[in-house]
């Protein structure tokens, strides 16, 4: 069956509508993450209470320096997978790029190589095959036939079979 092709009112509709659906999705997410930041925050930084007195200001001081420290060293300690990741990743990319420079179909050219040397090629040098075809050929030994012998020169052949007698003779001598 052969397939319709669209019309571009149709296809401006489907894309508005997929448009529209994206739009969507992506302010539920926007809102979903605003939600996990929100309770992310009230989990790990409780309300602020600010004490009355500098030793408990002092001791709060304190305190939030620890927290600061700890946080300090999820970052660095972050940072570092994140740098480690990232030169696994490009070392995987040079890794590619290197792989598809090398394995270019290269152009094939015609090479003239001898029978020989291209089962030499095939099999290894153990194996030594002889593909001179015209050394397995048997001798035969040229006979000339008697009439070539006989006939010898064809022009005094001519002259003896000239005229209505040749003719005769040649009749003659076939029969």
């Amino acid at each position: 069956m052969s397939e319709k092709k669209m019309t571009s009112s149709r296809r401006h509709h489907l894309k508005s509508l997929m448009l529209a659906i994206a739009k969507d999705l992506l302010e539920a997410e926007a809102a979903e993450a605003e939600e996990e930041r929100k309770r992310y925050m009230e989990e790990n930084c409780p309300a602020l209470s600010l004490p009355g007195s500098t030793q408990e200001l002092q001791e709060l001081c304190k305190k939030l320096h620890q927290k600061i420290d700890a946080v300090d060293e999820q970052r660095y300690d972050m940072e570092g997978k994140v740098s480690k990741c990232d030169k696994e990743i490009e070392d995987l990319k040079m890794k590619v790029q290197d792989l598809k420079g090398k394995f270019k179909k290269p152009a094939l050219r015609k090479v003239r190589m001898s029978a020989d040397a291209m089962l030499q090629a095939l099999l290894g040098s153990k194996h030594k095959v002889n593909m001179d075809l015209r050394a397995n050929l048997k001798q035969v030994k040229k006979e000339v036939k008697e009439e070539e012998k006989d006939a010898g020169d064809w022009r005094k052949n001519i002259e003896d079979k000239a005229g209505m007698g040749g003719r005769k003779k040649m009749f003659e001598s076939d029969a």
